[in-house]
């Protein structure tokens, strides 16, 4: 039977967990999945915002959300995530994560100011937490019967960073934040792997996200860029909806850039 495009898009009545569900890009990953018809489950770690994001989602589309705030860095964070999810879960994606932007101390600084503790605590939070919530609800996924793991990893996770964008700028760019998203895109292939048929695993590669940066990297960013402009968080609606859904129900293993070009040349 030939499916509609409709009818693969859909997510009418499954759940998904969508972590770091309140900032700029899993705030819109988790609408898109609400206007497929999905059941979200909106976690992060302030409790008032993840209130405040699945009231909105409820109201804007009519269906079911719910707050899960959890401090995924603390001690119990994944499992206690784990087990507010439940006993059904369709999708999982695993969006939090500390960014070049994050504002931890010995992160985002030159190379030889990076330390070993800033290191330690961006790749537990993503690289170790995104496997350890895939490792525990993998079974519930599985019994959906069409569960999707959608992972977010970043340009920086497949090409190396040109630290000229960066020149005369407070800006950085860790090196715990390419290895760790590096790390995502080997996840991936490794989920993939272990639990085909039964779950899919993909990822996309945002490129650079336009959110007020310093002019001069913007421009240069710009033009390294064949579509000549940064992304917004709606440039993702698209992937997110496409690999949570049956539209990609024979892609697993596989992270789609969505940079602009960025990774073309």
């Amino acid at each position: 039977m030939t499916s509609s495009s409709a009818d693969l898009f859909s997510l009418d009545g499954r759940r998904a967990l969508v972590t770091g569900a309140t900032g700029p890009l899993g705030s819109v990953l988790a609408d898109t999945l609400a206007s497929l018809g999905a059941r979200v489950i909106v976690s992060d770690l302030d409790a008032d915002r993840c209130h405040a994001v699945a009231a909105e989602l409820t109201d804007r589309h009519g269906v079911e959300a719910e707050a899960a705030p959890v401090n995924l860095l603390g001690a119990d964070g994944p499992a206690t995530l784990a087990d507010a999810v439940g006993d059904q879960l369709d999708v999982l994606v695993n969006n939090a994560a500390f960014t070049g932007t994050s504002g931890v101390p010995g992160y985002a600084v030159p190379f030889p100011e990076q330390t070993d503790e800033a290191f330690d605590l961006a790749t537990r939070l993503n690289l170790q937490v995104p496997f350890s919530l895939s490792r525990r609800l993998a079974p519930r996924l599985a019994a959906s019967g069409h569960g999707a793991i959608v992972n977010v990893s970043s340009i920086y996770g497949i090409v190396g960073p040109n630290m000229g964008l960066y020149e005369s700028t407070t800006m950085g760019n860790p090196a715990a934040y390419g290895a760790s998203k590096g790390g995502i895109v080997q996840l991936t292939r490794y989920l993939a792997t272990v639990l085909a048929p039964d779950v899919r695993a993909n990822a996309f590669a945002p490129g650079g996200i336009a959110r007020g940066q310093d002019d001069a990297f913007t421009e240069r960013y710009t033009k390294l860029t064949p579509l000549a402009r940064m992304a917004t968080e709606d440039d993702f609606r698209g992937v997110v909806a496409w690999l949570a859904s049956d539209a990609s129900r024979y892609v697993t293993g596989q992270t789609i850039p969505v940079d602009g070009g960025w990774s073309a040349w």
